[in-house]
């Protein structure tokens, strides 16, 4: 492996641990989870605009692009609402096992937007992930709603991973990042105006959530959202989306420790989680090999 892409592989895998953190967040605060996604959109989309100003960086794009930036944006959101509305409905745990298909995803939408043939070894990898899926459905009947909102989470996290592949050949990634964050808020901003489900009570953020929010914004959000985008540029999507799946692992040992018995799941979930990592770890290792 180059230098480079070892440099950026182990900033990923930094990364994928704040991201394995984040779930240990969205639990931890208490707001619902679309304020809690507007919050987290909203600071961020601050932060990177005053680095961007720092540095100096021009913004002006065309508006076709603003347009691709446009549902990147709405993606990434609802991506996060889907996350976070998967761990307060059932637990961190159920939400990060699940999210770990989105490898599964992007072996199907890559050929799509990359002009290659579908995988048979890949096709036949996601049956058996899908098995992994149906044990944890069958002795996990109470958390059925979380899992099948970590499924869109995970659907949608692929999605953003493949399209920002192909965005970051032509523009800076805190750019991207700048325009996807601030579109996302304002998608959010719209459906808030327009629902009449919200009142100011549902966005009420005590001492401990203003704290998690923070973090959540600043490290888990503007700086892991720039850097993930800026290292696509360098590792393949399905590389991102493969190590991504070391992120239920490093979140389920915080939430274990952090959480107890909360987060103690039977042992056919672990039966069928082990299926699920194991079986996308197996096909990103005969996938490198094939390439080198």
């Amino acid at each position: 492996m180059p230098k480079t892409n070892l440099k950026n592989y182990l900033h990923l895998h930094f990364l994928v641990f704040i991201w394995g953190f984040t779930a240990i967040l969205g639990a931890l605060i208490s707001l619902d989870a679309i304020p809690l996604v507007w919050y987290r959109m909203f600071f961020a989309v601050l932060m990177v605009m005053a680095y961007l100003i720092f540095k100096k960086k021009p913004l002006k794009i065309p508006l076709k692009t603003l347009l691709k930036f446009l549902f990147g944006g709405i993606v990434i959101a609802v991506h996060w609402i889907a996350f976070f509305s998967s761990i307060k409905v059932s637990n961190v745990s159920i939400a990060l096992i699940t999210l770990s298909t989105g490898a599964l995803f992007t072996s199907l939408i890559e050929p799509i937007f990359f002009k290659r043939k579908l995988n048979l070894l890949e096709s036949f990898f996601g049956i058996i992930v899908m098995s992994g899926l149906y044990i944890i459905f069958s002795v996990e009947g109470e958390y059925v709603l979380g899992i099948v909102y970590a499924l869109i989470a995970s659907f949608l996290s692929a999605l953003f991973s493949v399209l920002n592949g192909i965005y970051i050949k032509q523009y800076k990634a805190e750019v991207i990042s700048f325009y996807q964050l601030l579109f996302g808020v304002l998608f959010i901003s719209a459906y808030i105006l327009v629902s009449s489900e919200f009142t100011i009570e549902d966005f009420y953020i005590s001492t401990s959530d203003i704290i998690y929010l923070f973090i959540l914004s600043s490290i888990c959000t503007a700086y892991a959202f720039v850097v993930s985008v800026k290292i696509m540029k360098y590792l393949t999507p399905y590389t991102v989306m493969l190590t991504l799946n070391l992120e239920p692992i490093y979140g389920i040992i915080l939430a274990v420790v952090i959480f107890g018995e909360k987060e103690k799941m039977s042992p056919s979930f672990y039966l069928g989680a082990s299926i699920i990592l194991i079986t996308i770890i197996v096909n990103g290792i005969i996938k490198s090999k094939k390439k080198s």
